[in-house]
């Protein structure tokens, strides 16, 4: 039986926004502001931002927000939430938003693996999951899908919601493969010696999304295509070789699905994500576009080409944890995580990234997922293991 979503007492989708001031969650709350006739923001988290929650608190008067560092839980600022607000400190904070009785939908758009328990908290609060975290199904792919009831979890992420509505009416089991699309990065046709000298600056030039930092550095060493690939692995129910990456490097064509008698849908449109973000909150319905159109007589053209997973290892190491399954991946998106944080402060160069993910995934010995405090203790040994290999690296 398909999941059926809930609504408020006058008819709109109640939204909880959990990262409510970052890419996702800004891009979000613009979706909000233009079809506030259909959507009611009930509430708001951060995890240190506390002016811009307040801010959003006031905006659309909030029942509830959450600080998710306690180092800022008690910011001066948070005193000018609207009166009546209830406000919650930590991460376990989070989570309770999901499961609040005013929610009737969940946008995970934290960024990292701390997205894991506020998906795991609306899937088991029978809430709509609009899923913009990938490392949730990428670290905790196996025990989230299990609860996700058929059409209970829409995914955000622009690639995965163009598969996902290219399936619409289909038979997945006609289907042959994915072709999920790749921008490239800022780096596309560089060699790895070239990409030994790439500064912080030049890998937060994306040549056609305007992302966060960490997602941004994750699209140019392409470690964000190959989390895509697990996420999509887990989503559809496919193996990962049933995923092929092309690159597109207008991104307007934002991911494929061939079927059995060569048919090939595709999903066009602009680069622009509160489309994905919308569709999330407005499916089965489709709602007027908060995006301008793509006229396709000024496109020009649109190319399609290989990755090269020789040059960005990232993809290489992305499909071995793949593969392996179990609790590499988790591993590999720990180390990922305090690699990329590292290039971003100086740390370490653009290659140490896939070198330090490298070793900390040949030191794993890789074990079946069992349990989230298992993959807890698991990311917080990969998060050690990475800093112990930067350290080494830079003494």
């Amino acid at each position: 039986m398909s999941f059926q979503t809930t609504y408020g007492p006058d008819g709109r989708l109640r939204v909880a926004i959990l990262g409510c001031t970052g890419s996702i969650g800004t891009q979000a709350l613009d979706v909000c502001r233009q079809h506030a006739d259909r959507l009611q923001v009930t509430a708001l988290s951060v995890n240190s931002s506390t002016s811009e929650l307040v801010a959003a608190a006031r905006e659309f008067s909030v029942p509830a927000v959450a600080v998710a560092d306690v180092a800022h839980g008690d910011d001066a600022v948070l005193q000018e939430l609207p009166e009546g607000t209830d406000l919650g400190v930590g991460a376990q904070a989070v989570c309770e938003l999901a499961r609040r009785d005013d929610v009737d939908c969940v946008l995970v758009a934290i960024v990292g693996a701390a997205g894991l328990e506020a998906s795991h908290a609306a899937l088991t609060s029978n809430k709509r999951l609009a899923l913009a975290n990938k490392e949730s199904l990428v670290v905790g792919g196996d025990l989230l899908m299990p609860l996700a009831q058929p059409g209970q979890l829409i995914p955000v992420d622009s690639e995965h919601s163009a598969i996902y509505q290219c399936y619409l009416g289909e038979n997945p089991r006609e289907a042959h493969c994915i072709w999920l699309t790749c921008s490239g990065g800022p780096f596309f046709g560089r060699t790895r010696d070239e990409l030994d000298r790439v500064t912080r600056a030049d890998a937060l030039a994306h040549p056609t999304w305007s992302m966060g930092a960490k997602i941004t550095i994750d699209s140019a060493t392409l470690m964000n295509k190959g989390l895509e690939r697990i996420e999509a692995m887990h989503l559809f129910n496919c193996d990962l070789d049933f995923i092929n990456v092309v690159v597109q490097r207008q991104s307007k064509i934002h991911s494929m699905v061939e079927f059995a008698d060569g048919s090939v849908m595709a999903h066009l449109g602009a680069s622009d994500m509160r489309i994905p973000i919308q569709f999330a909150f407005s499916f089965p319905e489709r709602w007027d576009t908060p995006a301008p159109r793509l006229d396709f007589r000024e496109l020009g053209q649109l190319t399609f080409d290989a990755a090269d997973m020789d040059t960005f290892r990232c993809l290489a190491l992305a499909e071995r944890a793949g593969k392996t399954g179990g609790t590499m991946p988790c591993v590999l998106n720990a180390a990922n995580e305090v690699a990329v944080d590292a290039f971003l402060h100086d740390g370490c160069s653009f290659t140490d990234i896939d070198r330090v993910v490298e070793s900390c995934m040949d030191a794993h010995d890789t074990q079946a997922v069992t349990s989230f405090e298992q993959l807890r203790d698991i990311d917080a040994w990969a998060r050690e293991k990475a800093a112990l290999v930067l350290a080494a690296t830079h003494s």
